[in-house]
């Protein structure tokens, strides 16, 4: 369970670096990086989405296992 949160933490901290940077060095106008930035951010909840889906899954999947009768 730490791992996964230590996971989630290092996603979004190097999220958070990764826009400042763009911001920073970006030679686009302000509407291409506000799309830009709010594409990947959609890219981004959709991948944490997905994660967070997946091991739904895997602990439903668990958790039936362990409900199961044993015999």
């Amino acid at each position: 369970m730490r791992r996964m949160f230590g996971f989630l933490i290092g996603i979004v901290v190097g999220a958070l670096v990764g826009s400042t940077v763009a911001l920073l060095l970006t030679p686009e106008s302000g509407e291409q990086l506000r799309g830009e930035i709010r594409e990947r951010g959609n890219l981004f909840l959709a991948d944490i989405r997905h994660a967070a889906d997946s091991r739904r899954i895997e602990l439903q999947s668990r958790l039936e296992e362990l409900r199961a009768p044993k015999g």
